[in-house]
Parts: C-alpha cells; sequence; structure tokens
C-alpha cells in the first residue's frame, strides 16, 4: 500500500502565510497565498412553538339547582369561543382554504472550503469544449472531432483525437492522431521560456513518437528530426516561446511535434509547458490547427474570450 502524499496546496515552511503546490512526488514553483478559512454560515433559530393557552380557572359552586345556571352558562361560552375559532382557522362556507401550517424550519448548510481541483482534469460539470488547467491557470479549446479523455498513462492534462488505431510499430498498443498536453515546467534552474522550449522539444518528440513508457517503440523509433520553425509568440497575453520539428521514424508517417512555453497566469509564474503532436500523412490533423489551438490559449475566468466558449474550432 502507498503512503505517499496526494497532489494538493500545502503550507510552505520557507513563506510564511503561503501554500506551495506538490504534484504527488516534488514540490512545484507554484505559490499562493494561504487560503482563509471558510467561515459557516448562521444557521437561524428555530421557531419556537407557542405556548399552550392557560385554561380558564375551575370555578366551584355548591349543590342544588339554583347553583347550576352560572356553571352551564359559563360552559356554553367555552363552547361558542371554540366554534368561532375554529370557523376563523378552517375558513367559513367554502370561502377558501384555511392558512397552511408553517414548514418545518430546514437547517441552512455550512460553507465550505473548497479545495483546489487536481491538475489532472476538469471540475465535473465544465465546458466540454474546454481543456481546463486549473493549476497553471489556463484553457485550452478543444476542437471538433477531439476529446478529453478521463484518464491517461502519464497522467498529464490531455485532449486527443476521437477515435484510436493500431500503432505501426506495435500493433497491440493504440495511438492517436491528434495529442496536446499541458504541464508545469518542473526541477527547472531557468526561466527562459527560450531556453526552456529548446530543451522540452527533443523530450516531447521522443514521448510522442520514440518510446512510451513502457519502452515500445510503436512508431519504429525516431529516425531523423528537421526543424521547422522557433519563434516568439503571445500566449494568454504573456510572452511565450514555441520550436517545431518534423519527425520521421521507422514506421508509419511519423509527425509533427511543437513544445510551446510561456509563463503561468497564476501564483509565482512558473512556466508553462503545452506539447503538440500530430500525425503527418492525411489522417492527421492539420498542421496550421497548432496555431489556432495557441491562439485560443485563455486564462481561466477570461469571461470574453474565454478560450473558445460560444465557437467551433474545426480541424
Amino acid at each position: 500500500m502507498s503512503n505517499a502524499t496526494p497532489p494538493g496546496w500545502y503550507p510552505d515552511a520557507a513563506t510564511p502565510g503561503g501554500e506551495r503546490w506538490w504534484d504527488g512526488t516534488a514540490w512545484t514553483a507554484h505559490l499562493r497565498p494561504t487560503a482563509p478559512a471558510a467561515t459557516p454560515a448562521p444557521v437561524p433559530p428555530a421557531p419556537t412553538a407557542p405556548a399552550p393557552p392557560v385554561p380558564a380557572a375551575t370555578v366551584r359552586y355548591g349543590g342544588g339547582p339554583g347553583r347550576r345556571a352560572p356553571a352551564l352558562a359559563a360552559a356554553g361560552l367555552l363552547v361558542v369561543g371554540a366554534t368561532v375559532a375554529a370557523a376563523v382557522l378552517l375558513g367559513r362556507d367554502g370561502d377558501g382554504p384555511g392558512p397552511s401550517a408553517a414548514p418545518a424550519a430546514s437547517a441552512t448548510p455550512t460553507a465550505t472550503a473548497t479545495g483546489t481541483p487536481s491538475p489532472t482534469g476538469p471540475p465535473a460539470g465544465a465546458d466540454p469544449k474546454l481543456l481546463v488547467d486549473q493549476l497553471n491557470g489556463i484553457t485550452l479549446p478543444i476542437p471538433d472531432g477531439w476529446e478529453k479523455p478521463g484518464r491517461t498513462v502519464d497522467q498529464v492534462l490531455t485532449m486527443r483525437t476521437v477515435g484510436s488505431y493500431d500503432c505501426p510499430g506495435h500493433t497491440s498498443a493504440l495511438c492517436y492522431h491528434g495529442t496536446v498536453t499541458s504541464r508545469t515546467a518542473n526541477a527547472t534552474d531557468t526561466t527562459s521560456v527560450r531556453e526552456l522550449a529548446e530543451r522540452d522539444i527533443a523530450t516531447a518528440a521522443e514521448a510522442a513518437y520514440g518510446e512510451n513508457l513502457v519502452g515500445d517503440r510503436v512508431h519504429g523509433g525516431i529516425v531523423s528530426h528537421q526543424r521547422l520553425a522557433s519563434a516568439q509568440v503571445a500566449v494568454a497575453g504573456r510572452a511565450g516561446y514555441q520550436v517545431r520539428w518534423r519527425v520521421r521514424t521507422g514506421k508509419g508517417p511519423g509527425g509533427y511535434v511543437q513544445s510551446l512555453v510561456f509563463p503561468s497566469t497564476v501564483g509565482s509564474e512558473a512556466p508553462v509547458i503545452v506539447r503538440y503532436a500530430f500525425d503527418a500523412g492525411p489522417d492527421g490533423p492539420p498542421l496550421a490547427l497548432m496555431d489556432t489551438l495557441t491562439r485560443g490559449i485563455r486564462p481561466v475566468g477570461d469571461s470574453v474570450t474565454s478560450g473558445g466558449v460560444g465557437s467551433s474550432i474545426g480541424p
């Protein structure tokens, strides 16, 4: 049984009043102020039941026919009063229903603190056309014909083309014509987005078209690569950098890979890496879709142009 601490925000001993994100294996560069404890909503007092009526004092009369009249008169007045009260409560001659009983008081739910969503998946009820990276504070539009899987082998935020196919170099494995992932650049000693993109592109190519996590060369391995582009690019209002390769493989058509690096929109603005992997050939997504997706990246909560809401992005 594993006793590993789950990913989440934890107090940072080096930053009083701050919390740091633990990704399940190591501390990241993400910091935020300690969230204030939620104050429970006041619970209204339960309604007090009305006090029962105080019975009238009993008057004793002595025996004899001459003293029974006052007692009978008092009893008659009580009967008349009860009848009038019943008429008031129940309505007269079908004029309408009487007042309904007050509903029982229900307990007011207390406010609870909302935890930080997992970086490996969107919150329940999220827009199906958005890939939401809560940790890094960005959203990516999901194109037509793409999906966001509930779980992936490498446990990173992912969207991919709908439908798989048998990998050309390992027919028992499944491949996808297009894949995009978002992750935080951890364990790095540089904040230069250009340097990080230049470093990451070889890793991105190997992950997409080299060996998979279990060591299988599902595309027959990478034979060669060609640098297609490298340039500064604006991403979600921040200066980023991208590097794009054309990869040729031992089997199959190979593909295109791109590493896009830019500062996060939240916390300490740690670098974010978005990796693209598109198969080459007629079955792969058009290469221009990489640029369309990059332009569609938005900060979380951008209500004006929230990464494609209300629009459809074709492949």
